[in-house]
């Protein structure tokens, strides 16, 4: 099958979670970022990279989060727990049955997702035949964010979890933004044998590309998502830093200097 004749790729975007942290009882994907709910800004980029199908996994206050969307055309499914990003992937499983295309897995929380980007991980995936296609950012401060660790070669070993970080992986400046790209039904056998994790009684999706490597799978890595993107939004400080640089961004792509 030619690229020209394969379907386009689909997404998944994780839209379940509380905005605990933003001191608000509100899903954190309908803050605004740029005027707007952030998580609009995620599907504009998945609509950019040409991807066609999109779910959207909901759960707190769900109905916001439709409202937010309302506009456009996306599928929902909904996470009933809080059980982690394996599990939400889970509640996506019925609707993708049969499905051997490619699904992009997505944070509704990531508004300064680039199009690009997302190009680039399909290109590097379909090119090279992957499972799995990650795509990492290299950041002065990792605090947080799960690590990119490699064996002796330099390739792919697993994505650890901050919390799950030895000393020396804390030390680790590659990190998981948690952009991914899957061969859809690699994905769901994967994530259906993700374990619970033992210290946060939930399930990672982070698991999956090192279950899939195990297996025999390919596992790409690409780093692709430039540093500023990567910024987390947990606070309302951090809400306010992440609208700044999406304004400035959107005001340099105006003024065509992007």
């Amino acid at each position: 099958m030619t690229e020209e004749t394969r379907q386009p790729p689909s997404a998944i975007i994780l839209a379940a979670g509380k905005g605990t942290r933003m001191k608000s009882d509100l899903p954190k994907v309908v803050f605004e970022v740029g005027g707007r709910p952030m998580v609009c800004a995620v599907v504009d980029a998945c609509r950019g990279a040409g991807i066609g199908r999109i779910v959207v996994v909901v759960g707190h206050m769900q109905e916001r989060v439709r409202e937010a969307l309302a506009g456009y055309n996306v599928e929902y499914v909904v996470q009933d727990r809080q059980l982690g990003t394996g599990h939400a992937v889970q509640c996506a499983a019925e609707g993708f049955a049969g499905d051997t295309g490619d699904v992009f897995v997505l944070c509704g929380d990531g508004p300064l997702i680039r199009a690009a980007t997302l190009r680039a991980m399909i290109e590097r995936h379909r090119s090279n035949g992957a499972a799995a296609t990650l795509a990492t950012s290299v950041i002065d401060d990792p605090t947080g964010y799960g690590r990119i660790t490699r064996d002796s070669a330099g390739r792919f070993a697993a994505i650890v979890e901050h919390k799950n970080c030895t000393p020396e992986q804390l030390m680790i400046r590659e990190v998981n933004p948690s952009y991914y790209c899957f061969n859809a039904a690699a994905l769901f056998d994967a994530v259906r044998r993700v374990e619970r994790n033992g210290l946060s009684g939930e399930y990672y999706l982070t698991d999956v590309p090192e279950l899939l490597m195990r297996s025999g799978r390919r596992v790409e890595v690409i780093e692709a998502v430039p540093p500023e993107d990567v910024l987390s939004i947990n606070t309302p400080d951090d809400l306010a830093a992440v609208d700044r640089i999406y304004r400035a961004r959107a005001g340099a792509a105006v003024g065509g200097r992007a």
